[in-house]
Protein backbone atom coordinates (compact mmCIF):
# COMPACT_ATOMS: atom_id res chain seq x y z
CA UNK A 1 0.00 0.00 0.00
CA UNK A 2 1.21 3.81 -0.22
CA UNK A 3 2.54 5.89 2.36
CA UNK A 4 -0.01 6.54 4.94
CA UNK A 5 -2.52 9.85 3.15
CA UNK A 6 -1.92 11.63 6.57
CA UNK A 7 1.85 11.31 6.42
CA UNK A 8 2.39 11.62 2.74
CA UNK A 9 0.31 15.02 3.44
CA UNK A 10 3.14 16.45 5.35
CA UNK A 11 6.20 15.29 2.59
CA UNK A 12 5.94 18.98 1.44
CA UNK A 13 7.04 20.48 5.13
CA UNK A 14 10.50 18.20 4.31
CA UNK A 15 10.87 18.22 0.42
CA UNK A 16 13.61 20.86 0.91
CA UNK A 17 15.70 19.56 3.96
CA UNK A 18 18.96 17.87 2.77
CA UNK A 19 19.91 14.15 4.30
CA UNK A 20 22.08 14.87 7.76
CA UNK A 21 21.12 18.16 8.16
CA UNK A 22 21.82 18.82 11.85
CA UNK A 23 18.76 18.92 14.08
CA UNK A 24 19.59 23.10 15.36
CA UNK A 25 19.70 23.64 11.46
CA UNK A 26 15.82 22.15 10.39
CA UNK A 27 13.50 24.68 9.54
CA UNK A 28 10.58 25.09 11.64
CA UNK A 29 8.10 23.24 9.01
CA UNK A 30 10.25 20.01 10.40
CA UNK A 31 8.55 20.58 13.68
CA UNK A 32 5.12 20.31 12.00
CA UNK A 33 6.13 17.10 10.22
CA UNK A 34 6.69 15.79 13.09
CA UNK A 35 3.01 17.16 15.08
CA UNK A 36 0.81 14.36 16.60
CA UNK A 37 -2.26 13.02 14.48
CA UNK A 38 -4.36 13.37 16.87
CA UNK A 39 -5.06 13.69 20.35
CA UNK A 40 -3.60 11.22 23.04
CA UNK A 41 -4.67 10.26 26.32
CA UNK A 42 -2.02 7.57 28.25
CA UNK A 43 -2.53 4.92 29.76
CA UNK A 44 -3.15 4.47 33.91
CA UNK A 45 0.68 3.43 34.15
CA UNK A 46 2.82 4.50 37.09
CA UNK A 47 6.31 6.01 36.08
CA UNK A 48 9.02 6.25 38.34
CA UNK A 49 12.69 8.04 37.38
CA UNK A 50 15.76 6.36 38.58
CA UNK A 51 19.55 6.11 38.41
CA UNK A 52 21.67 2.71 38.28
CA UNK A 53 25.10 1.91 38.31
CA UNK A 54 27.08 1.07 35.30
CA UNK A 55 30.80 0.46 34.35
CA UNK A 56 31.07 4.29 32.68
CA UNK A 57 29.07 6.04 35.87
CA UNK A 58 25.59 6.44 36.33
CA UNK A 59 23.08 5.45 34.02
CA UNK A 60 19.50 7.45 34.24
CA UNK A 61 16.41 4.86 33.66
CA UNK A 62 12.66 5.70 33.90
CA UNK A 63 10.37 2.59 35.43
CA UNK A 64 6.79 2.23 34.16
CA UNK A 65 4.62 0.03 36.17
CA UNK A 66 0.87 -1.08 35.44
CA UNK A 67 -1.84 -0.56 37.62
CA UNK A 68 -2.04 -4.21 38.47
CA UNK A 69 1.74 -5.20 39.19
CA UNK A 70 2.78 -4.82 42.96
CA UNK A 71 5.68 -3.54 44.51
CA UNK A 72 7.24 -6.09 46.20
CA UNK A 73 4.91 -8.59 44.08
CA UNK A 74 6.43 -11.81 41.83
CA UNK A 75 5.42 -12.69 38.33
CA UNK A 76 4.86 -9.76 36.68
CA UNK A 77 6.67 -9.75 32.63
CA UNK A 78 9.28 -7.36 31.99
CA UNK A 79 11.21 -5.68 29.21
CA UNK A 80 14.04 -3.47 29.25
CA UNK A 81 13.56 -0.72 26.69
CA UNK A 82 16.12 0.97 24.35
CA UNK A 83 14.83 4.27 21.98
CA UNK A 84 16.35 4.41 18.97
CA UNK A 85 17.69 8.07 17.56
CA UNK A 86 21.23 6.89 14.73
CA UNK A 87 23.43 6.35 18.12
CA UNK A 88 23.97 10.38 18.53
CA UNK A 89 20.44 11.50 19.90
CA UNK A 90 17.17 10.34 21.29
CA UNK A 91 16.41 10.74 25.66
CA UNK A 92 13.54 9.04 27.92
CA UNK A 93 11.31 11.99 26.94
CA UNK A 94 11.43 11.09 23.36
CA UNK A 95 7.61 9.02 21.94
CA UNK A 96 9.64 5.97 21.20
CA UNK A 97 10.90 5.62 24.44
CA UNK A 98 8.47 7.13 26.95
CA UNK A 99 5.18 7.29 25.55
CA UNK A 100 6.29 3.37 23.68
CA UNK A 101 7.29 2.25 27.43
CA UNK A 102 4.01 3.74 28.99
CA UNK A 103 1.89 1.72 26.02
CA UNK A 104 3.89 -1.22 26.20
CA UNK A 105 3.95 -1.66 29.67
CA UNK A 106 -0.28 -1.41 29.97
CA UNK A 107 -0.11 -3.85 26.62
CA UNK A 108 2.43 -6.42 28.78
CA UNK A 109 0.18 -5.89 32.24
CA UNK A 110 3.76 -5.76 33.83
CA UNK A 111 7.40 -3.66 33.84
CA UNK A 112 9.27 -1.74 31.27
CA UNK A 113 12.47 -0.01 32.11
CA UNK A 114 13.87 2.69 29.64
CA UNK A 115 17.49 2.76 29.37
CA UNK A 116 18.98 6.47 28.75
CA UNK A 117 22.48 5.09 27.59
CA UNK A 118 24.97 7.21 26.37
CA UNK A 119 25.43 8.44 23.17
CA UNK A 120 27.99 8.74 20.50
CA UNK A 121 30.18 11.04 19.76
CA UNK A 122 33.12 11.96 19.49
CA UNK A 123 34.33 10.56 22.81
CA UNK A 124 31.88 7.95 23.36
CA UNK A 125 31.77 5.10 20.87
CA UNK A 126 31.39 1.16 21.02
CA UNK A 127 31.49 -0.38 23.28
CA UNK A 128 29.75 2.43 25.81
CA UNK A 129 26.36 2.44 24.94
CA UNK A 130 26.20 -1.29 24.57
CA UNK A 131 27.88 -1.24 27.78
CA UNK A 132 25.02 0.62 29.25
CA UNK A 133 22.47 -1.29 27.64
CA UNK A 134 24.13 -4.44 29.58
CA UNK A 135 24.45 -3.12 32.75
CA UNK A 136 20.60 -2.39 32.45
CA UNK A 137 19.94 -5.92 31.94
CA UNK A 138 22.07 -6.81 34.69
CA UNK A 139 20.13 -4.29 36.86
CA UNK A 140 16.66 -5.61 36.02
CA UNK A 141 17.50 -8.99 36.71
CA UNK A 142 18.94 -8.74 39.79
CA UNK A 143 16.26 -6.22 40.99
CA UNK A 144 13.52 -8.72 40.43
CA UNK A 145 12.34 -9.06 44.00
CA UNK A 146 11.94 -5.31 43.91
CA UNK A 147 10.24 -4.33 41.00
CA UNK A 148 7.83 -7.74 41.12
CA UNK A 149 8.96 -9.54 38.14
CA UNK A 150 9.69 -12.65 36.93
CA UNK A 151 13.21 -12.80 35.76
CA UNK A 152 12.67 -15.74 33.49
CA UNK A 153 10.18 -13.93 31.95
CA UNK A 154 12.11 -10.57 31.38
CA UNK A 155 12.53 -9.35 27.67
CA UNK A 156 14.62 -6.76 26.23
CA UNK A 157 14.19 -5.06 23.07
CA UNK A 158 14.46 -1.30 21.14
CA UNK A 159 14.20 0.27 18.34
CA UNK A 160 16.56 1.48 15.36
CA UNK A 161 19.69 1.79 16.92
CA UNK A 162 18.13 1.04 20.23
CA UNK A 163 17.01 -2.22 18.78
CA UNK A 164 21.18 -2.71 17.75
CA UNK A 165 22.09 -1.74 20.99
CA UNK A 166 19.63 -4.53 22.68
CA UNK A 167 20.40 -7.14 20.21
CA UNK A 168 24.56 -6.71 20.92
CA UNK A 169 23.36 -7.00 24.69
CA UNK A 170 22.06 -10.44 24.52
CA UNK A 171 25.01 -11.55 22.42
CA UNK A 172 26.92 -10.52 25.65
CA UNK A 173 24.66 -12.87 27.83
CA UNK A 174 25.12 -16.20 29.32
CA UNK A 175 22.93 -19.10 29.90
CA UNK A 176 20.64 -18.30 32.68
CA UNK A 177 20.57 -14.69 32.11
CA UNK A 178 19.86 -14.85 28.43
CA UNK A 179 16.06 -12.54 28.03
CA UNK A 180 12.77 -15.21 27.40
CA UNK A 181 12.59 -12.80 24.39
CA UNK A 182 13.92 -9.83 21.81
CA UNK A 183 11.76 -7.29 20.61
CA UNK A 184 13.08 -5.11 17.58
CA UNK A 185 11.19 -1.80 16.40
CA UNK A 186 12.58 -1.63 12.53
CA UNK A 187 16.10 -2.43 13.58
CA UNK A 188 19.37 -1.23 12.06
CA UNK A 189 21.41 -4.59 13.12
CA UNK A 190 24.10 -4.67 9.58
CA UNK A 191 26.54 -2.73 8.14
CA UNK A 192 26.70 -2.19 5.28
CA UNK A 193 23.12 -2.29 5.20
CA UNK A 194 21.22 -5.02 2.87
CA UNK A 195 19.75 -3.74 -0.28
CA UNK A 196 16.23 -3.63 -1.01
CA UNK A 197 14.91 -5.30 -3.64
CA UNK A 198 13.69 -3.60 -6.93
CA UNK A 199 9.76 -3.23 -5.96
CA UNK A 200 11.08 -1.52 -2.44
CA UNK A 201 13.51 0.54 -3.94
CA UNK A 202 11.00 2.03 -6.46
CA UNK A 203 8.43 2.71 -3.56
CA UNK A 204 11.25 4.45 -1.34
CA UNK A 205 12.57 6.94 -4.28
CA UNK A 206 9.07 8.46 -3.93
CA UNK A 207 9.80 9.97 -0.40
CA UNK A 208 11.98 12.96 0.13
CA UNK A 209 15.69 12.83 0.52
CA UNK A 210 15.55 13.82 4.20
CA UNK A 211 13.58 10.25 4.96
CA UNK A 212 16.08 8.35 3.36
CA UNK A 213 18.41 5.51 4.52
CA UNK A 214 21.49 5.88 1.99
CA UNK A 215 24.69 3.88 2.03
CA UNK A 216 26.47 7.40 2.84
CA UNK A 217 24.09 7.94 5.45
CA UNK A 218 24.32 3.85 7.21
CA UNK A 219 27.95 4.40 6.83
CA UNK A 220 27.91 8.05 8.33
CA UNK A 221 26.06 6.62 11.62
CA UNK A 222 28.04 3.69 12.21
CA UNK A 223 31.14 5.36 11.67
CA UNK A 224 30.27 7.71 14.54
CA UNK A 225 29.20 4.52 16.70
CA UNK A 226 31.97 2.70 15.94
CA UNK A 227 34.67 5.26 15.04
CA UNK A 228 36.13 3.40 12.07
CA UNK A 229 33.93 1.34 9.78
CA UNK A 230 36.53 -1.51 9.41
CA UNK A 231 37.48 -4.41 11.80
CA UNK A 232 34.02 -4.57 12.70
CA UNK A 233 33.00 -6.16 16.18
CA UNK A 234 31.40 -9.39 14.58
CA UNK A 235 31.07 -11.00 17.78
CA UNK A 236 28.59 -7.61 18.76
CA UNK A 237 27.35 -6.76 15.61
CA UNK A 238 24.07 -8.55 15.35
CA UNK A 239 24.40 -9.21 11.86
CA UNK A 240 27.44 -10.44 11.61
CA UNK A 241 27.26 -12.61 14.78
CA UNK A 242 26.76 -16.27 15.74
CA UNK A 243 23.13 -16.23 16.54
CA UNK A 244 22.90 -20.09 17.70
CA UNK A 245 20.54 -19.61 20.81
CA UNK A 246 19.69 -16.67 20.70
CA UNK A 247 15.87 -16.25 22.22
CA UNK A 248 12.85 -16.26 20.52
CA UNK A 249 12.62 -12.72 18.91
CA UNK A 250 9.71 -10.40 17.05
CA UNK A 251 10.79 -7.95 14.91
CA UNK A 252 8.41 -5.07 13.23
CA UNK A 253 9.38 -3.38 10.22
CA UNK A 254 8.30 -0.23 8.55
CA UNK A 255 7.00 -0.86 5.08
CA UNK A 256 9.01 2.59 3.68
CA UNK A 257 12.03 1.99 5.45
CA UNK A 258 15.56 1.31 3.69
CA UNK A 259 16.36 -0.36 6.87
CA UNK A 260 13.65 -3.49 6.77
CA UNK A 261 15.96 -5.18 4.72
CA UNK A 262 18.27 -5.61 7.59
CA UNK A 263 15.06 -6.63 9.76
CA UNK A 264 14.05 -9.21 6.83
CA UNK A 265 17.74 -10.32 6.50
CA UNK A 266 17.71 -10.80 10.75
CA UNK A 267 14.91 -13.13 10.77
CA UNK A 268 15.91 -14.93 8.17
CA UNK A 269 19.10 -15.47 9.75
CA UNK A 270 17.55 -16.43 13.17
CA UNK A 271 15.51 -18.89 11.36
CA UNK A 272 18.11 -20.69 9.87
CA UNK A 273 19.65 -21.17 13.04
CA UNK A 274 16.65 -22.60 14.39
CA UNK A 275 15.86 -19.54 16.30
CA UNK A 276 11.80 -18.85 16.48
CA UNK A 277 11.31 -15.43 14.59
CA UNK A 278 8.63 -13.70 13.74
CA UNK A 279 8.36 -10.51 11.91
CA UNK A 280 5.67 -8.28 10.60
CA UNK A 281 5.45 -5.10 8.45
CA UNK A 282 3.57 -1.65 9.20
CA UNK A 283 1.91 -0.68 6.22
CA UNK A 284 2.14 2.48 5.08
CA UNK A 285 4.78 3.88 7.85
CA UNK A 286 7.66 5.31 7.70
CA UNK A 287 11.15 4.44 9.80
CA UNK A 288 10.82 5.45 13.63
CA UNK A 289 6.83 5.12 13.45
CA UNK A 290 7.16 4.49 17.15
CA UNK A 291 7.45 8.25 17.93
CA UNK A 292 4.07 8.88 17.08
CA UNK A 293 1.53 8.60 19.65
CA UNK A 294 -0.95 6.15 18.70
CA UNK A 295 -4.21 7.24 17.85
CA UNK A 296 -7.30 5.68 15.79
CA UNK A 297 -5.97 7.97 12.59
CA UNK A 298 -3.11 5.32 12.06
CA UNK A 299 -3.98 2.37 13.57
CA UNK A 300 -0.77 1.00 12.43
CA UNK A 301 0.67 2.42 15.46
CA UNK A 302 -1.07 0.55 18.10
CA UNK A 303 -0.89 -2.60 16.03
CA UNK A 304 3.10 -2.93 16.01
CA UNK A 305 2.96 -2.00 19.92
CA UNK A 306 0.32 -4.82 19.91
CA UNK A 307 2.53 -7.45 17.94
CA UNK A 308 5.85 -6.45 19.69
CA UNK A 309 3.38 -6.83 23.60
CA UNK A 310 1.85 -10.14 22.21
Amino acid sequence: MPVHPLIAARFPLIASIAPGTPAEQLPETALGFGAPYGDYAPPAVSVEDASIDGPHGPIAVRIYRAQDVELGGAGARSLLWAHGGGFTSGDLDMPEAHIASLELAQRLRGVVVSVDYRLASETVQHPIPVDDVVAAWSWLLASAADLGIDPSRAAIGGASAGAFLASAAVLRTEAGSRPARVLLAYPALHFPNPAVDDVVGDELRTLPPVLRFSPQVVLAIFQTYLGRFTDIPSAETPGLADLTGYPPTRIVVSEFDDLRSSGELFAQQLASRGVPAELTVAEGMLHGHLNIPPTDRLPEVARSLDFLAG
